[in-house]
């Protein structure tokens, strides 16, 4: 894909170092360096390219040429990823977004600023996606719902139609929602969990591992010891 555009990745976690090779690889940006607030700024260097103290970004990669993108989960319920990209804008950097090839989104949605939708989610007609959503691998979103500003959705997650989920949440992988539902803000929807009518504000819904049989596996499928 031909690069058209310069991207400075915001972190050098795990998901910056995932966001890296999509922007790389499926993309018309070039990653040209990192940057990391200067209390947790541990290496100078990820793939070869600078990691630079967040708060002298401005001296080493110019707001006018570079866009940025803030490669941080759910941290403080999404507080981190969105403070950062708050403070980036605030520097007179734009942000920039990535949405697979392999993402199927209907021509009608709106999609905010600052998203990164990975491969394999379903985004139906008439969805609307707020700013500064991950929506991680294989996820659906059904028709006309919303998913407001600043929201993780792990994997596997299904949304049914007509429901809105809250601003700053959190929905687990394999987590599922009935149609016509409405999650609160600052959920925190656990994993496999499902939801079948409408959340409060600031709830958390756990997802309980069950308790093991009380027959071993291998004397299940009598594997001799």
């Amino acid at each position: 894909m031909v690069k058209t555009k310069k991207l400075v990745i915001i972190g050098d976690s795990a998901f910056a170092e995932v966001a890296y090779e999509y922007f790389t690889h499926d993309s018309e940006y070039e990653v040209i360096g990192f940057a990391v607030e200067s209390a947790y700024l541990k290496k100078s260097e990820l793939f070869g390219l600078p990691i630079v103290p967040f708060e002298q970004i401005e001296e080493n990669f110019k707001p006018s040429e570079v866009e940025f993108y803030a490669a941080l989960v759910y941290s403080q319920l999404n507080r981190l990823r969105t403070r950062l990209y708050q403070a980036a804008k605030s520097k007179g950097y734009r942000p920039a977004s990535y949405i697979s090839s392999r993402a199927f989104v209907w021509n009608n949605v709106q999609l905010g600023e600052h998203c990164f939708i990975f491969e394999d989610n379903t985004i139906q007609p008439f969805v609307k996606i707020g700013n500064n959503v991950v929506l991680w691998s294989g996820n659906h979103i059904g028709h006309h719902s919303v998913v407001q500003d600043n929201c993780f959705i792990a994997s596997q997650v299904v949304i049914s139609g007509f429901c809105n989920i809250g601003r700053n949440t959190f929905m687990g992988v394999n987590s599922t929602m009935s149609n016509n539902v409405s999650i609160g803000e600052d959920n925190w929807i656990g994993i496999g969990v499902t939801i079948v009518r409408n959340t409060e504000v600031n709830q958390l819904f756990k997802g309980e591992q069950p308790e093991p049989a009380k027959i071993s596996a291998l004397r299940f499928f009598k594997v001799k010891e």
